[in-house]
């Protein structure tokens, strides 16, 4: 007897694995084992079906693996499901779901500010805020900000978004905030034009829209200039979103980018993320491309 217990002794002991390490080898979201937990012990439960349909709308919104659609989100799109819930009863359900957006504002990245006093020609703010552009290229907003990489270098992004449909008509980084990163720019926007447009562009009084390079360019395609009172970064909100959603959806909570390379990659993804995915209550439940493509046949 002696010598069994001894055997059974030195038998190795039964191993045990988180349910995180389980889930993530059979590739199975979180998400959807507690949703199934939860209707095996409630299988009565009406909001099964409706469950399983937020489930699938807040996945396929999903950016580097973080929730990131609301509930008024999720509500636009069950309504085009013809479910139609309350605000209160996504919450809940999304609650239920463990979906809920979680949103990191503790940024590695300055505020960068191209201000550098009076220079050249300022235009004149045209917009006085007044943000009610219902057709794509009609005023297009830019701007450039500052992000911190790992190797302690600071990368410059500068894109160019349509007022009326979200659209990122154009996104370029650099290492500098020189010329060179404003008429790429500038020439991606260009690019991305229909032939005829001719569109409001609206920026800070940052001395790269100031100086002739960029002022002729945009008097050579007949664009019209126009720039925020300074100091104010509300006279350029559409691009100023725009730049707080990219900062926390894709980098906020997250390790810096080891170099502009890794960021570039990033950075495109999300760029196709949110011109072909992402929909917002401002473009009427469509993605920017949608918006975009239907007011243009509207």
């Amino acid at each position: 007897m002696d010598q069994i217990r001894d055997d059974q002794a030195s038998l190795p002991k039964k191993q045990r694995y988180k349910i995180g390490d389980l889930l993530k080898t059979i590739m199975l979201p979180k998400a959807t084992y507690h949703d199934e937990r939860k209707r095996i012990a409630n299988p009565h439960d009406k909001y099964t079906k409706t469950k399983k349909m937020i489930l699938q709308i807040a996945q396929r919104f999903k950016a580097r693996g973080r929730w990131t659609a609301g509930y008024r989100r999720i509500q636009a799109e069950l309504d085009k499901m013809e479910l139609h819930l309350s605000g209160d009863t996504i919450c809940k359900l999304m609650s239920e779901l463990n979906v809920q957006v979680s949103f990191y504002n503790r940024h590695r990245n300055g505020k960068y500010s191209s201000y550098h006093g009076t220079v050249g020609k300022i235009a004149a703010n045209k917009l006085s805020q007044k943000f009610n552009a219902h057709q794509p290229y009609q005023v297009i907003h830019t701007d450039v900000t500052q992000v911190r990489l790992a190797n302690h270098q600071w990368a410059y992004i500068s894109v160019m978004i349509d007022e009326a449909s979200q659209e990122i008509l154009a996104f370029q980084l650099s290492t500098s905030p020189n010329k060179e990163l404003i008429m790429r720019t500038l020439e991606e926007l260009i690019d991305n034009l229909p032939d005829g447009a001719q569109p409001t562009i609206h920026s800070d009084q940052g001395w790269h829209y100031q100086l002739a390079y960029y002022t002729q360019k945009l008097a050579d395609y007949h664009f019209v200039q126009s720039m925020s009172r300074k100091g104010n970064c509300l006279d350029n909100a559409p691009v100023e979103s725009f730049f707080h959603l990219y900062k926390t959806e894709l980098l906020a909570g997250f390790p810096p980018c080891k170099d502009i390379t890794e960021l570039g990659k990033l950075s495109r993804n999300y760029v196709q993320y949110f011109n072909n995915v992402r929909t917002t209550l401002k473009t009427k439940g469509m993605t920017p491309v949608e918006y975009r493509n239907h007011a243009l046949v509207a």
